[in-house]
């Protein structure tokens, strides 16, 4: 038996909709109705009644319901007593990208060495599709990260996410002015990596605008996009929180566009059934930090726990 179906019919009985407990699980509808058809087939019985708007436990599905609750809690309390904080002396394996290393990284890195002081760290950093591939092929037990395309056994807990704005050199003397996407198309425009969503968003936005000639460079490194921004070399597309120190220095400015960025949606990943049990729990504790970061600085910040 899955624990991971368990927890997944536990979910959907207290939320009696398909598509909330597939958001919840940043997961789609169909992996949601494998797992219940698959329950199902084992049990024998049929566990919801399902109509056009939300399901329904069956009796039998009630009957289950008590048993699947005590098995999703004894596992959790069992995962608690194997993890004896200050007596783990094991390895986690992380991967992360830049935007987070320049941002509430290094309080997330203090928070973990509070909560497991004999925990071994071996972090890498790299680009969201590189972390994600890095993640499936077991090189790494989690990755702090842009919002990837789901793929199978992998789990995600939201970290809310990065403000993005235009910013550019004052050496430009562009600051003053509100500029449309035809006023930054006449500069070189800096982005993430082409395979980024950041990336994709921008070519988005300025397609839609009509016939726009836009020089836009993607780059995978972030302190190579902020040197080059600062230099002159164009305009980029940024979360504020990653150019403090510049800002402050006033070698870098916010821009005023008639054009909103999206933000950059960030998320914890992991995979399900791996070696580590640490994993899930440092994700949790990097949301934590996420949102304090957020909430310092006065933003919003959407972060619901991963439910199982």
């Amino acid at each position: 038996m899955n624990i991971r179906f368990l927890e997944t019919f536990v979910l959907l009985a207290e939320m009696r909709n398909f598509r909330m407990t597939a958001e919840r699980l940043h997961t789609t509808q169909a992996a949601i109705s494998s797992r219940i058809a698959s329950l199902e087939q084992e049990f024998g019985v049929r566990l919801f009644d399902r109509n056009a708007r939300d399901v329904s436990l069956t009796p039998d599905g009630s009957k289950a319901l008590v048993h699947a609750e005590r098995m999703v809690k004894l596992l959790r309390d069992m995962k608690d007593d194997m993890l004896d904080k200050h007596t783990y002396a094991g390895v986690i394996r992380i991967g992360v990208i830049e935007s987070i290393v320049h941002s509430w990284f290094p309080e997330f890195l203090a928070r973990l060495h509070e909560s497991y002081p004999r925990l071994r760290i071996e972090i890498a950093s790299d680009t969201t599709v590189h972390l994600t591939e890095q993640l499936n092929k077991g090189g790494l037990d989690l990755v702090l990260q842009g919002n990837a395309i789901h793929v199978s056994q992998v789990d995600a807990i939201a970290l809310g996410q990065l403000p993005m704005r235009w910013v550019a050199s004052p050496t430009l003397e562009i600051g003053n002015d509100v500029l449309s996407l035809v006023d930054l198309a006449a500069f070189p425009i800096v982005s993430f990596a082409r395979e980024s969503e950041p990336y994709a968003a921008i070519e988005r936005m300025f397609a839609t605008a009509g016939d726009i000639s836009l020089h836009l460079n993607g780059i995978s490194s972030v302190a190579t996009m902020i040197r080059l921004v600062r230099d002159g070399f164009g305009v980029a597309a940024l979360p504020p929180a990653i150019i403090q120190q510049e800002l402050n220095a006033q070698t870098l400015q916010l821009l005023r566009a008639d054009t909103v960025l999206p933000p950059l949606e960030l998320q914890a990943a992991f995979r399900h059934n791996q070696d580590n049990p640490l994993a899930e729990t440092i994700g949790l504790i990097a949301q934590d930090v996420a949102i304090a970061f957020a909430t310092n600085r006065g933003q919003s910040i959407a972060c619901a726990p991963l439910q199982t």
